[in-house]
């Protein structure tokens, strides 16, 4: 419309030109823009006369504002910067120069926790704002709730039991990371500069309202998939009470009776059978066959099985787009963001292992943001538990048929070079517990070798030669170290992070690892009996039928790589040994990669102890001293919150 009026502008403006002076030209073109600048053309016109005011108070309106809530839990969760960094478990990794004593190392500033960490990170901000932005949208379904026209009142309650989960959930996330917060309650509806903090204590019993509020209103079940339901807001109120009690800093207003009711509902909802363990562990992730050439498109079915599971209490869905459409839309085809949690843990195969590395079955795996620790392999029993193969894959095959060269090879003979055929075995690495391959059981890339294939050891993870600060291997049959394939999915292609396997939040094995926790502490009358009873359910599931009751080994030093093999203690639990670290060690091993590894080390009050014992880069700190101090239990409030509020809201303490 407007490059037609300007087009007969420039008509008549050509016309003009030879008649009028460049005075009167510029007058007349004034007044003919102003007259094609008519007022409907310039004022807004809603057709439909829709407004959110209007929207929301019919039945199907309230239910997409309420289905609005669920999709940023799909963005609140792949933030795991603050989540799953900086722990025990997981490292930014390039921590080899640490392993090799070489000086003035520099590593990521979540890990190392020096004065880098501050209120200017983006990882802070990013999560800051998506907390809120969900509980704003979970503030207008609760508070817009009572105006919807028509609304069936037992299904009123269900939606706003969802809103409520689903504040308590973020509120209980936010806190977690930085404490004090503000806490708004009501929508907000206009821009305010002042945002005051609520104390951590009114916080938890807000958070503890919401949550009994939702028990009452949720159903035991939702005939739509992935919704909040009674046992998930059962499942979130004993870890609050579990949280609670540990008071941290005194000042969480928890008592000891909150072990008592954290274990009270894990006992109700572990009796109510609703959520059984599955009996191997392995039918919760998506079908792993070694070889991946066998990956065919039949095995994609896997991941609707293990989507299905009962031992799942709540997940962020990404099988089930059609609720919750809205967030995220980097897929043009469906407007939705995928899983990325296959592409977000360990590293896939290098060196040889390349051969056919761009192909659709390794190449997801190598896009590792979070790299295992020596401790989360070491952790495990390779032997006995057989969630060490379910969460890692040792063995490396090609997905192409090719020669590779090994004339420029460090220590192999120049003219060597090993062809492969598809599905010949590449890279093995045998785990922490076995000893070192002779050099004879090596690969043709290392002196002496005789296999035409990788052979290398857990321990050599951050390379098997001595390196300095300016030199270092050729080795183009090289594999550093395991892949990460827990979370793995046939045919998903690496970078697209489209993955329809839904991200389990809330599983049930938590439930007797929350309880053993419990009693530790103090709870009491617990139905299973003593905390080892309730933590060896979950080991024995794990070892499988075969091996139920027998002791698995973990190494004595987690977090020392080439400590002896020999060096090792159980992990079967007995009322004198069972302990918070024992949990801690359990839970690492059954939910390596899922939830919030660091608030769990922020409630156990071990992040410190843990952290500088097991992560290389907090125990490196600066030049080889850890720097990590308890205010770090908190962090730092984002730049952008302090530069946008008026007046500033105060800074948490250290930084």
């Amino acid at each position: 419309m407007l490059d037609s009026k300007l087009q007969k502008i420039k008509i008549i403006f050509m016309k003009l030109f030879k008649i009028f002076s460049k005075a009167s030209l510029c007058g007349i073109l004034v007044c003919l823009i102003f007259a094609g600048c008519k007022k409907s053309f310039l004022n807004e016109y809603n057709p439909a006369s829709r407004t959110t005011d209007n929207y929301y108070k019919d039945p199907a309106g309230y239910d997409g504002l309420v289905n609005s809530c669920y999709p940023l839990l799909r963005d609140i969760t792949q933030q795991r910067d603050l989540t799953i960094k900086g722990t025990d478990l997981f490292v930014s990794g390039g921590w080899s120069g640490i392993f090799y004593n070489q000086a003035n190392q520099v590593g990521n500033q979540l890990d190392q926790y020096d004065i880098r960490f501050n209120s200017s990170v983006g990882a802070l901000q990013t999560y800051w704002d998506l907390l809120y932005r969900e509980i704003n949208r979970c503030n207008a379904a609760i508070g817009r709730a009572d105006a919807v026209i028509g609304l069936d009142p037992t299904k009123k309650a269900i939606r706003v039991g969802e809103a409520k989960f689903l504040r308590a959930m973020s509120y209980f996330w936010l806190v977690q990371q930085w404490g004090d917060v503000p806490m708004p309650v009501k929508e907000a509806v206009e821009g305010k500069l002042d945002a005051p903090k609520s104390s951590s204590k009114d916080i938890y019993t807000q958070i503890i309202a919401d949550l009994n509020d939702a028990i009452v209103g949720l159903p035991v079940s939702q005939t739509d998939v992935g919704r909040a339901t009674q046992g998930a807001a059962k499942f979130l109120l004993a870890k609050v009470y579990l949280t609670r009690g540990w008071n941290f800093n005194s000042a969480l207003g928890g008592s000891p009776a909150d072990f008592n009711s954290c274990l009270k509902l894990c006992d109700d909802l572990i009796a109510s059978n609703l959520y059984p363990l599955e009996s191997n562990w392995n039918n919760l992730w998506p079908t792993h066959d070694k070889k991946v050439t066998n990956a065919q498109p039949a095995l994609a079915a896997s991941v609707t099985t293990c989507n299905a599971s009962k031992e799942v209490i709540f997940a962020v869905q990404y099988a089930n787009p059609a609720y919750y459409y809205g967030d995220g839309n980097t897929n043009p085809a469906t407007g939705l963001i995928g899983n990325n949690m296959h592409s977000q843990y360990g590293d896939g195969p290098s060196g040889v292992a390349q051969a056919g590395s761009s192909t659709i079955f390794y190449s997801k795996l190598q896009g590792g943001r979070n790299y295992p620790t020596w401790a989360a392999y070491r952790l495990f029993d390779p032997t006995l538990d057989t969630r060490y193969e379910g969460t890692f894959n040792s063995v490396s095959y090609a997905t192409v048929a090719q020669t590779i060269s090994l004339k420029n090879n460090t220590y192999a003979q120049p003219t060597v070079s090993v062809t492969y055929a598809i599905g010949d075995t590449t890279a093995i690495t045998l785990p922490w517990n076995k000893p070192l391959p002779l050099a004879s059981e090596r690969g043709l890339n290392v002196l002496g070798g005789t296999k035409k294939y990788s052979v290398q050891h857990n321990s050599e993870i951050v390379g098997y030669a001595p390196l300095t600060p300016t030199t270092g291997v050729v080795d183009n049959m090289l594999w550093t170290g395991v892949m990460f394939w827990k979370f793995f999915q046939p045919n998903v292609s690496f970078n697209d992070g489209f993955s329809t396997f839904n991200d389990p939040l809330f599983r049930s094995a938590e439930l007797y690892l929350m309880a053993a926790e419990a009693i530790v502490k103090g709870a009491s009358g617990a139905v299973l009996g003593t905390a080892d009873v309730y933590y060896n359910v979950v080991l024995d599931r794990a070892l499988g039928s075969a091996n139920k009751g027998k002791s698995p080994n973990r190494a004595a030093n987690p977090g020392i790589g080439n400590d002896p093999i020999s060096n090792v203690v159980t992990y079967r639990a007995t009322p004198a040994t069972i302990s918070v670290d024992m949990i801690l060690d359990e839970s690492g091993r059954e939910f390596l990669g899922e939830g919030q590894r660091w608030c769990d080390l922020k409630r156990t009050g071990t992040l410190i102890s843990r952290g500088t014992k097991y992560n290389a880069w907090m125990g490196y700190g600066l030049s080889g001293t850890p720097v990590i101090s308890n205010f770090h239990y908190l962090r730092p409030i984002p730049q952008g919150m302090i530069d946008v509020s008026s007046p500033k809201i105060a800074q948490n303490p250290g930084y």
